[in-house]
């Protein structure tokens, strides 16, 4: 009994252990860059728990796989939930019997929420980076994170106060994009890295990283396309590519007949280059609105689910609009056409709307740039002073 007792209470002189958890690559980045910060302050600091590669490269002891996390999809979910509950289970009792001075949940909220509230129960401080979009939907969640957590770290200037409203404690960091992305976007020199023309139209289509979103909206996109290409005859289109599965559904479509002469250029993962060196993006609502936004490029977001899951979604949603661009700025600095606006005729005419409205353009991408300097802090420091904070109570 005694034994039992001893390794689960704290050892007075071990190192600062701080447990992390998370569950995909973004949240891999987020955590090697709060490892280094944190380390910055305490170099002999440990760290535990679920490691992604980045994480586990600076020293994270890994408990659990990483990979068994990232999971995509209902089907993927379903299938693999027995295995997860397994892992959440043993991480509980791997950290309750550890006591690590605080435990630090990075983003994948359905994991990391479950693990953070059985470990405050027990008196060991949690700490939840990245809050979910909780100001979109399902707003009743704020006043069950509040329980599971001492603090939530969040990535946007209008998430805190929901959570002190509720009863909680929040704390804006910063978006690590904002970070990482040069407040002056290069268009010239992306052009030339590409091996663009500055004289031609350049535009971008991102249909989704997902096959069941690319096969909603990629023929919705490339029908856009086509009108574009019968108005400006010297266009190029651009489509950066998430992952092989998409690539593999793309090039299906593509070599369709009525899709086959479309001067489109499939790249590699990542927006930031080809967005910047764009006139206009078309892109599918979701995080990839802010990346574009970053790189100051004018947009028109789209998307196109099932009638029944729309009719649904729309009754939860409860903010004005649906791309983080318009959200963040709180108002329509950017169309969005959704449902039955989203036809290829619609789309092409508010593209075109774009690349002939220069004077339009300036004022978006004076708006761009204010949203990226409101969003860029020193996000892994502001971070690392939370969790130390909480780990000295």
């Amino acid at each position: 009994m005694t034994a039992k007792i001893a390794s689960s209470t704290k050892q007075h002189n071990q190192p600062l252990t701080i447990a992390l958890s998370v569950g995909e690559a973004s949240g891999d980045l987020l955590g090697a860059h709060l490892i280094e910060a944190i380390r910055a302050r305490h170099p002999d600091a440990r760290f535990i728990g679920i490691a992604g590669p980045k994480m586990a490269a600076l020293g994270c002891e890994s408990l659990y796989e990483q990979e068994k996390l990232a999971v995509r999809g209902l089907v993927d979910v379903l299938k693999r939930l027995p295995e997860i509950l397994c892992i959440r289970k043993g991480l509980i009792n791997d950290l309750i019997r550890l006591q690590p001075d605080v435990f630090v949940g990075i983003d994948a909220p359905d994991f990391n929420l479950g693990v953070a509230e059985k470990l405050k129960a027990t008196g060991i401080p949690t700490i939840h980076y990245v809050s979910p979009s909780v100001w979109a939907w399902r707003r009743e969640r704020v006043l069950k994170i509040v329980h599971q957590v001492n603090q939530v770290l969040c990535l946007f200037p209008m998430e805190p106060q929901l959570y002190v409203d509720a009863g909680g404690k929040a704390q804006f960091v910063g978006h690590p994009l904002a970070q990482m992305m040069p407040i002056e976007a290069d268009r010239i020199g992306a052009r030339a890295r590409l091996g663009l023309d500055n004289k031609v139209p350049v535009f971008v289509l991102m249909p989704g990283s997902q096959v069941s979103e690319i096969d909603y909206l990629a023929p919705l996109f490339f029908e856009t396309a086509l009108l574009l290409l019968s108005r400006y005859p010297q266009a190029q289109f651009l489509l950066p590519v998430a992952t092989e599965a998409a690539r593999i559904r793309l090039n299906k479509l593509i070599a369709q007949p009525k899709f086959s002469h479309l001067p489109l250029t499939l790249l590699p993962a990542g927006a930031a280059e080809p967005c910047t060196a764009a006139d206009v993006t078309l892109v599918a609502s979701g995080t990839a609105t802010l990346e574009v936004a970053l790189c100051k490029c004018p947009m028109v977001i789209s998307y196109k689910i099932s009638p029944l899951t729309y009719a649904w979604v729309k009754h939860k949603i409860k903010v004005p609009y649906v791309g983080l661009p318009n959200i963040l700025l709180n108002k329509a600095a950017v169309p969005e056409l959704l449902q039955n606006d989203a036809t290829p005729q619609k789309l092409a005419d508010a593209i075109a709307h774009w690349y002939e409205s220069p004077q339009a353009i300036a004022a978006l991408k004076q708006d761009f740039t204010d949203l990226h300097l409101l969003l860029k802090q020193d996000t892994a420091a502001l971070a690392a002073e939370a969790v130390l904070a909480e780990a000295s109570k």
